[in-house]
Order: structure tokens, then C-alpha cells, then sequence
């Protein structure tokens, strides 16, 4: 039998590093879901070889795509063939899968964000990265406080009869409000249906402010698993919201069929192999003082050799590499 060729999509974020393996076909083989816990080197190489040993052995990575804010990193690792921000990622992977997406909603960790799609074109697109109370380190927050699992968050909240509102254009003030609430009697579903309800309103305040948002609307990102923003989506929205089959993993599918794209274009991949992933790789960075610019330059080494630089808006390190 003949090498299988699969092509490798890798998405590290600040609180997750998610990994998916597909075929020429696009269907998905393998998938990963790992907690960055701010160690992005160690836990990639110690996914990707976890990876490795459960591929078939006539198998062949043809192609790597890397995404995330921790793009730069992973395809200095891994030696990518497309480095692309999340937002061509995500819009992509909606796309592929379903075609007549109009609208992209993802909900992170530590961010989120809105893509406006028009005729199969990314037209417009917004993010949030300051406040957490429109994304799923919020709800963490809060279901520790409430002392319940965050895999029951979404299912309490549509037991809810009546959710109280709690301001939640703001993380700390949301939950200020929520002791209140609690403090005042209220249920604890009640309580949760209104912290769902108060992040998607945040959500749709700040991210999706002026945004047309038609349907299709496709609901990305871990926080996609939990039904009662989903829920909370559609009610405000007045629209069904659909929830693809790989949510939690989208950003990393848009890169790796962003990665087929390229190699099918070029016949070639950077790839480094799995093999390479022993290689000890240390990070370091500097400024640089060549302009008022300042700019933070990002070197990754493996020993004496120089595998990688960024950072630079004039070029300067990037093509001294």
C-alpha cells in the first residue's frame, strides 16, 4: 500500500492548542484539544508526537498549516507551509463546510470574535482581546465560584424559568452583580441563565457592534458547546444558529485546508517531520533599535542555529533568517 498523504492544521492559542489531522477528502482523522497552560512549546511537541504514534504507518504529513497567536511559534516548529491569523482560518473552515455561511461567531478562552462573509468572501471582521466578560474564561470564572462543573453550565442555564439580569459589560462588575444576585436568593439556574445572557449581550455590544449579521450563522470556538449562550444567541438574534460538527477545532481545520491549498500549488512542503520535534527549541526575543519603531524581535533557536525570526515591520531579522 502506497503513503497515505494527510495534511496537518495546528491552532495555539492562550488557553488552548488544538490539533486536527485530514485527508485529501477533508474528513477528519484525528483531533486534539489541549490546555496551552502558557507552556506552548512543550505541550505542541508532546501533542504532535502523541499524534504521531496514533497515525497509521503508511501515513504521510504533505502539508502543515499553523494559526492562533501562537502561529509564528508553531510554524517554526513544526515548519509550516501556511501561517494565516485566525481570522482567514476560521472564515475558511465555515466556508468549506458550509457554504452559505454569512456569518461567523467565535468565542475563545481569551477572545473573540465576528466574520462578516458576503458571496464567499471575507468582507469585514472584529475582535475582542481587552475584556473578559465576552468570552469563555468568564464563564470559567463563574462556574468555579458557583462550584459547578463548566460541562454542566449550559444545561443548568436552559432550566432557567426566569434568568436575572446581570451587567455584563464588564467582567468585574458582572460578577459583583452575580454575588448579588446569589446573596438576594435567586436560583442558581437563574443565575446562569442570566451570566449567558449577559455575555452574549456583551458579545453583540462590543464585537458585533454595526455588524450586519445575517444568516447563516455559524457559532465557532469552545464556548459553541455550551447551550445556553447558543440559546441566548438565537433568542436575541431572532435566527437558528448552526453549531458544525468540529466547533471546538475550526481554526485549526481552516489551516490545514489552507495548507492542502498550498502544497497542491506547489508540490512541496516544509514540513520538518516528526522526527525533528526532539530538537530542544528555546524562544528569546530583543529589541531592535534600528528605528523609532522599536520594534520586539522573537528569535527561536535549536542549539546555535537560528530557525526562525518575527516581529519586525520593516523585514529587517525576518529575511536575515
Amino acid at each position: 500500500m502506497g503513503e497515505c498523504g494527510l495534511y496537518l492544521g495546528i491552532d495555539v492559542g492562550s488557553v488552548s492548542t488544538n490539533i486536527i489531522v485530514i485527508d485529501r477528502d477533508l474528513t477528519v482523522l484525528e483531533k486534539y484539544y489541549i490546555r496551552t497552560q502558557g507552556r506552548p512549546i512543550q505541550i505542541l511537541k508532546e501533542s504532535l508526537m502523541k499524534l504521531s504514534s496514533n497515525l497509521p504507518l503508511n501515513s504521510k504529513i504533505s502539508g502543515v498549516g499553523c494559526t492562533g497567536s501562537g502561529r509564528e511559534l508553531a510554524g517554526a516548529i513544526v515548519g509550516a507551509d501556511v501561517v494565516k491569523n485566525e481570522i482567514t482560518a476560521h472564515g475558511i473552515a465555515a466556508l468549506t463546510f458550509l457554504p452559505d455561511t454569512n456569518t461567523v461567531i467565535e468565542i475563545g478562552g481569551q477572545d473573540s470574535k465576528i466574520i462578516i462573509i458576503r458571496n464567499g468572501i471575507i468582507t469585514d471582521f472584529a475582535m475582542n482581546t481587552v475584556c473578559a466578560a465576552g468570552t469563555g474564561s468568564f464563564l470559567d470564572r463563574q462556574a468555579s465560584r458557583l462550584n459547578i462543573p463548566i460541562d454542566e453550565f449550559g444545561k443548568l442555564a436552559t432550566e432557567s424559568k426566569s434568568p436575572v439580569r446581570i451587567a455584563g459589560r464588564c467582567a468585574v462588575f458582572a460578577e459583583s452583580d452575580m454575588i448579588h444576585k446569589q446573596q438576594m436568593g435567586h436560583e442558581i439556574a437563574d443565575i446562569v441563565g442570566g451570566l449567558c445572557i449577559a455575555l452574549v449581550r456583551n458579545y453583540l455590544n462590543n464585537v458585533g457592534k454595526g455588524k450586519k449579521i445575517l444568516p447563516r450563522v455559524v457559532f465557532q470556538g469552545g464556548v459553541a458547546a455550551n447551550r445556553g449562550i447558543k440559546n441566548a444567541f438565537e433568542s436575541m438574534l431572532n435566527t437558528e444558529i448552526t453549531v458544525p460538527e468540529n466547533y471546538d477545532v475550526m481554526g485549526a481545520l481552516g489551516a490545514a485546508i489552507l495548507a492542502k491549498d498550498e502544497v497542491d500549488s506547489t508540490n512541496s512542503t516544509k514540513f520538518r517531520g516528526f522526527a525533528r520535534l526532539k530538537d530542544d527549541f528555546v524562544s528569546t526575543s530583543f529589541e531592535c533599535d534600528g528605528c523609532p519603531n522599536m520594534c520586539e524581535i522573537v528569535e527561536i533557536k535549536v542549539g546555535s542555529q537560528i530557525v526562525a525570526r518575527w516581529g519586525d515591520r520593516c523585514g529587517k531579522w525576518t529575511s536575515a533568517q
